[in-house]
């Protein structure tokens, strides 16, 4: 049945009204009477979409996601309420669903260019950035202006490090929207790659002084300023800066991930459960890896201890196949980790139960695109020492590969990079917070050293950098490949694959020293940290000073 016909005439008038401003791109006046009209009791999709678009000005998110439920429960399949409620759900970062809603729409009207570059940032956001640059593209094939697109692809280009075309795109978007948050700081990142770090800061200065920045945007922003302050040498001022930018995420943040059991304290109480049990019970006769998998991997660590580095160079090497960070775990994990104690019920699982989670995380494996063809599988996420139970128990004859790093560094980089937000990414806006997860961590690794340490082989940063080709030929020994000097060229693969880490553009440029020992410039604000780090800075061989 037509929704026209059970209007009254009066409320025919005002749908009228309503469509005639948002046409003339009049949003505030069409919201406003949109809203006025809803309040009146008025629902139509059209109505509803303007009075969740005033929402989410107001930045009432979840209010807004209601009101588009409703929209798209008046007219299911509508392209406009469909793309209204993606965008509303990655508005509140619930990509994976946002992303599904902007698939449904482009399926069915193709032509929409908006819904085109939605999908592409549902995709970046999911870290699936080849595809996100495709979808931007197209978006750009069928509308040339789309500044959201250019935006896009500017971030894109700057992600893995190819500023110059960053900077073509990011300033296309600011002659048409000066002061673009993401295009400004597209710039000011071009700029500190050229090593115009005082340009870069006037830059963002600038628009952090914007008061139409929303509070992420700003703290993001602070971020990027203490590199630019860094970059000059100005430590005191640039660590204020990436204080700033941290109180400003954690502020954003505290809703969402700040209430309840928090990540760091769930794996301080798993921890206490092991001390309980007898490491013996971990070792298991599970099934080896399926025939298509010539050695199954898993490379993990700490963020910032050089995962993203070794992964890219193993992912360079023709008989190896690298999946980065998806969480190929999860269903295990919801299984065994869904609260400290839980973890015991796999010491005693049975093998059905095994074999179940094992055949459900080879299935995301290949859900996640992963070509096996008889290769070495490298699984690399650097939290997945928090699961080392799990890998212990279900995969008896994976491989591990421990990426170590200075603590020291690895907290401070920790504290200055930004990660995609998480319960564990939470833990990483303090430096007490980071300092404790990366105690926990190296604990919990420290607890399961007597059944895995004969599988796994310690990779340390630091001599990675200084002698590539030995450390190299040493992983390649343990894997079972062949060293091969394609391997050396592993920056070049960067540009294909997309890393989703903050470590893409300084991978572009190649082996790179320059993180080794900058703690050091930071003693004095890493000071309060620095004991819980000692025991490990001790026991890993670095020197106290």
């Amino acid at each position: 049945m037509s929704t026209a016909t059970r209007f009254t005439e009066a409320e025919r008038t005002t749908l009228r009204a309503i469509h005639e401003a948002a046409q003339g791109r009049d949003f505030e006046r069409a919201s406003a009477l949109a809203d006025a009209a809803h309040k009146g009791g008025l629902e139509h999709p059209m109505v509803l979409n303007l009075v969740a678009l005033k929402l989410e000005r107001e930045e009432k998110f979840k209010q807004a996601l209601k009101v588009l439920d409703r929209a798209c429960e008046l007219a299911p399949g509508d392209p406009a309420a469909g793309n209204a409620r993606g965008l509303c759900l990655h508005r509140l970062e619930r990509y994976a669903e946002a992303l599904a809603e902007f698939d449904a729409v482009v399926l069915a009207q193709p032509a929409i260019a908006g819904a085109h570059c939605a999908r592409g940032a549902a995709l970046e956001a999911l870290g699936r950035l080849v595809e996100s640059e495709a979808a931007y593209r197209r978006a750009l094939e069928l509308q040339p202006d789309n500044i959201g697109a250019v935006a896009g692809l500017a971030n894109l280009f700057s992600r893995r490090g190819a500023h110059a075309e960053a900077r073509s795109s990011a300033e296309r978007v600011l002659t048409a929207q000066p002061n673009y948050p993401d295009a400004v700081m597209v710039v000011a990142k071009s700029d500190l790659a050229e090593g115009a770090a005082q340009k870069a800061e006037k830059g963002l200065k600038a628009l952090i002084a914007d008061p139409r920045l929303t509070a992420q945007q700003r703290a993001l922003a602070q971020g990027l300023l203490g590199d630019a302050l860094d970059a000059q040498g100005r430590v005191p001022e640039a660590f204020e800066a990436y204080a700033a930018c941290k109180s400003g995420l954690a502020r954003v943040y505290a809703p969402s991930h700040g209430a309840g059991i928090g990540a760091l304290t769930f794996a301080n109480a798993m921890i206490e459960v092991f001390d309980q049990v007898n490491p013996n019970v971990w070792r298991s006769r599970g099934a080896p890896a399926p025939g298509a998998v010539k050695t199954h991997v898993f490379l993990l660590g700490f963020p910032r201890s050089g995962t993203t580095l070794l992964e890219q160079i193993l992912a360079s090497h023709h008989n190896a196949e690298a999946l980065e960070e998806r969480d190929t775990l999860i269903d295990a994990a919801r299984k065994f980790m869904s609260e400290p104690r839980s973890v015991l019920w796999l010491a005693t699982a049975d093998e059905a139960e095994l074999s179940r989670l094992r055949a459900a995380y080879w299935s995301r494996v290949r859900a996640e695109g992963a070509t096996l063809d008889r290769k070495v599988f490298v699984d690399k996420h650097p939290l997945n020492v928090f699961k080392l139970p799990l890998i212990a128990k279900l995969f008896p004859d994976a491989r591990i590969l421990f990426a170590l790093r200075d603590p020291r560094d690895v907290v401070l980089s920790c504290y200055r990079r930004n990660f995609v937000m998480s319960g564990s990414a939470y833990q990483l806006l303090t430096l007490a917070g980071a300092a404790g997860y990366y105690d926990a961590a190296m604990r919990l690794a420290r607890r399961f050293e007597p059944v895995l340490a004969a599988r796994t082989l310690v990779v340390r940063h630091e001599a990675l950098v200084q002698d590539f080709d030995r450390v190299v030929g040493e992983v390649c020994l343990a894997l079972g490949i062949e060293w091969t000097t394609a391997m050396r060229d592993f920056s070049e693969r960067t540009k294909d694959r997309g890393i989703a880490t903050p470590s893409g553009a300084q991978l572009a440029g190649g082996l790179s020293a320059e993180g080794i020992g900058q703690w050091r410039r930071y003693r004095d604000q890493l000071a309060p940290v620095l004991p819980i780090l000692a025991p490990w800075v001790e026991r890993f061989g670095y020197d106290a000073e």
